[in-house]
């Protein structure tokens, strides 16, 4: 095990860094359980499991060591560690970044803990289950075909169709120790952070004590040593308020993806007790008359659809490498944004969009069919995933619904409609600073912030004829591109809410596809031979976009391949169709203010 001491490195958490940690990746025992015989024949007490995987692989890719594609709905993880000298003073915290979808977690034949939900990370204090010398920790994982939980692009069958791929099952994201002090800071929330200098965070502790003190120093950059601001807390609650003034702010955009280094201390009765490094950007982004605004001017989302996903190693990111190279591929492209799909991604990724200047639309995995429990599954993990990643400054919006995936009765069931207006309403109360949109795609209700559709028109000329209306009114059309789904639902209506395309596009590559083959996925898209035809093709309809004043943004289908659907602007591999400085050098020509 290793143990980090300076920022730079990849720390799983980069805004909430100890300088002590150690990772637990690497190989571990595993063991399918197909007859779910794990729990009675008690294999979380000592029992050596047959097989060994590459954690935090999923056991579907091949880089795991395992690579089957057969569907095992439980699954057990063992391995042995050895406490590192003086991390036995205080609590020692078991970090999971995600395990999909059900966890059950030992230490040396006790329960630590267990967590529900696939796609946000979970922590237990493992320290009253430890011993001298060696310590065995066991994972029981579940992830049960069922599509009532959030599963996002991951198929309901365990089978690729369609628009659906394999599964990516158990831990699928770093698993790491870090010791901490019994009275220690549990997270920061970023309150403010304007473009004109104001940064202001809560520091929220872990239970509630008398003489407590935080202290706050800004760093006016993540590799300065210069500190430019300052603050410091007492409080005799579980939360202090830190405000500062930075002086001569340099707010973040993703032409200067600035970010100030912070480092906060909590005293008790003058006594150093724990200590964390973060950062902050300082940006705005507000909706006005129609138009996003970044820092109070208009800006012009152009972004890619990314589902976050390799041939080799599924949802899970290769390394940390793979992640800050997608970055770099939207930006060569000459995107400014992402609308990550179906997926809550690695801190990690935010973090280099933070750092590289990449907007981000977040999004949550949906179930695929409804039920009051679904409903409450996705709320849950939903909330979750919003206070995890809102101190991030690349991301601009929140989804937390597309195309009514797990929602098939919006327009005959009045619960569900609510459902999509609690979940708005919810989210606002995590975070008031950014636009949700309700229900990405279509049936919109009354309290969305952003209008999106998404329109699969081909060719160009036929997108552009739905919208002639438009055009003439500035209001969108009732019915969408998708078997004439209602924008709105009844009862609602648009009001003046900013229009984006927010999927559209999705050149298909089909060299060989006969003429009179019928195929839901050939058919959803647009289909082209080769890489000419594919230049082509996109550059009419970027023009073609670019032509329609009341459009504030668009989102490309896709960045990457992802299994049978080769419509990525790179394959699988991460290899670029078209040239990336082309394709950015006409975005820079039709939306300059991109």
């Amino acid at each position: 095990m290793r143990s980090y001491d300076t920022f730079d490195t990849p720390h799983p958490r980069p805004q909430m860094v100890r300088q002590h940690w150690a990772s637990l990746d690497g190989w571990w025992e595993f063991a399918f359980d197909d007859a779910n015989a794990g729990l009675s024949e008690r294999w979380f007490d000592g029992r050596e499991l047959p097989q060994r995987i590459l954690v935090p692989f999923p056991y579907q890719s091949t880089t795991s060591g395992i690579g089957s594609r057969e569907i095992h709905e439980v699954m057990w993880y063992s391995r042995s560690v050895e406490i590192p000298e003086g991390w036995d003073s205080g609590a020692l915290l078991l970090h999971f970044g995600a395990v999909d979808y059900r966890a059950d977690v030992w230490v040396n034949g006790r329960v630590a803990g267990r967590n529900r939900g696939g796609h946000v990370p979970f922590s237990f204090d493992i320290a009253p289950y430890l011993k001298p010398g060696i310590n065995r920790i066991t994972v029981r994982a579940e992830d049960r075909q069922d599509p009532y939980q959030p599963r996002g692009k991951q198929s309901a069958s365990g089978t690729p169709v369609r628009i659906y791929y394999y599964c990516t099952s158990g831990i699928w994201q770093n698993v790491w120790l870090e010791p901490v002090s019994a009275l220690r800071i549990d997270y920061l929330s970023m309150v403010e952070t304007r473009p004109d200098g104001t940064l202001a965070l809560n520091v929220h502790l872990h239970g509630p004590s008398n003489d407590w003190e935080a202290e706050l120093d800004v760093l006016d950059g993540l590799d300065s040593d210069h500190i430019c601001a300052g603050a410091r807390s007492a409080s005799r609650s579980a939360c202090l308020a830190l405000r500062t003034q930075v002086p001569d702010p340099r707010p973040w955009s993703p032409r200067d993806p600035h970010l100030y280094k912070l480092r906060v201390r909590l005293l008790h009765r003058g006594q150093l007790v724990d200590s964390v490094e973060s950062y902050a950007g300082l940006r705005s982004i507000e909706l006005k008359d129609g138009w996003f605004h970044l820092n109070g001017e208009r800006i012009f989302l152009l972004m890619a659809l990314d589902q976050g996903y390799w041939p080799d190693t599924l949802l899970a990111a290769p390394n940390d490498e793979a992640l800050r190279d997608d970055v770099l591929w939207a930006k060569r492209f000459g995107f400014n944004g992402v609308r990550k799909h179906q997926k809550i991604e690695h801190e990690r990724w935010l973090y280099w969009c933070d750092r590289l200047g990449l907007m981000v639309w977040e999004e949550m995995p949906n179930a695929r069919s409804w039920s009051e429990e679904s409903e409450e599954r996705l709320e849950i993990e939903w909330l979750r995933a919003v206070t995890r990643d809102a101190n991030h400054p690349s991301i601009v919006a929140w989804v937390p619904v597309v195309e009514s995936f797990g929602f098939p009765e919006l327009v005959r069931h009045p619960h569900q409609h609510d459902f999509l207006e609690r979940m708005v309403a919810r989210t606002r109360l995590v975070d008031s600073t950014r636009p949700v949109v309700d229900n990405d795609g279509w049936q919109h209700t009354d309290v969305t912030d952003v209008c999106t559709i998404h329109d699969y028109s081909h060719p160009v000329e036929k997108l552009l004829e739905r919208y002639a209306g438009t055009l003439q009114t500035g209001l969108p059309p009732t019915a969408t591109w998708v078997k004439g789904r209602d924008l709105f639902l009844a009862g609602t209506q648009y009001r003046g809410q900013p229009i984006v395309f927010s999927e559209v596009g999705g050149y298909l590559m089909a060299p060989d596809r006969p003429e009179r083959r019928r195929d839901r996925l050939y058919d959803h898209y647009g289909n082209v031979r080769n890489e000419d035809e594919l230049a082509q093709r996109y550059c009419r309809l970027m023009e073609g976009l670019a032509s329609l004043p009341f459009l504030a943004g668009l989102c490309y289908t896709q960045l990457t391949d992802v299994e049978h659907e080769q419509n990525g602007l790179l394959t699988a591999a991460r290899v670029p169709r078209l040239p990336p400085e082309q394709v950015a050098a006409l975005h820079a020509r039709l939306w300059p203010n991109a």
